[in-house]
């Protein structure tokens, strides 16, 4: 049986021009290494495609050797790599107990629009766990959506957050929609 201590766990971050086979490309190489792909975040943002992994190895390793193996790969598709060894405190799991919930922003484009918000979710300790924008609608009329996924301390609760943010509703002249996330069980 495997040991935590028996393990290292790396941060890879890779960014660069999006193109199809760069998912492939990078867990390929991390695949030719033995690693375990843990947690992982991809996704494309105005042509630029973006991926963040917790990547896992049986000891011996070495950082050098996961650099190695991924930066021929990075060279070839034009991205750049990053990557940062964990600690065991950064390695925990992050689940929360907490409520979780989505929040919405939708409203013309304008500077502004995710400090504003977030900046009023921090005052309140509310945890953000996830946060996504993207700009839609025309060029002469553009949209932009702000989606968050919090963590809801103790005490708080979707309708506190609402009014909390019904100034800036008014003030930015956005929409914004607050609702639980109620998990499914199969």
């Amino acid at each position: 049986m495997t040991q935590q201590s028996d393990i290292l766990h790396y941060a890879v971050s890779v960014v660069g021009k999006d193109r199809p086979g760069i998912v492939a490309a990078i867990t390929g190489g991390l695949f030719n290494l033995g690693c375990n792909i843990a947690d992982s975040s991809c996704t494309m943002l105005a042509g630029e495609f973006a991926m963040i992994l917790i990547v896992s190895l049986k000891r011996p390793f070495s950082k050098s050797r996961l650099i190695d193996e991924l930066k021929p790969i990075c060279d070839k598709l034009g991205m750049t790599l990053g990557v940062r060894t964990l600690h065991a405190d950064e390695i925990a799991r992050q689940e929360t107990d907490s409520e979780i919930c989505m929040i919405s922003v939708y409203g013309a484009d304008q500077p502004g629009i995710v400090y504003h918000v977030t900046k009023e979710l921090a005052a309140r300790s509310i945890n953000i766990t996830d946060l996504n924008t993207k700009l839609i609608g025309t060029a002469e009329e553009p949209v932009y959506v702000l989606m968050l996924e919090v963590a809801l301390p103790e005490g708080e609760s979707p309708e506190g957050i609402e009014q909390t943010l019904a100034a800036l509703k008014k003030e930015l002249k956005v929409e914004i929609s607050v609702r639980i996330i109620t998990p499914v069980a199969f």
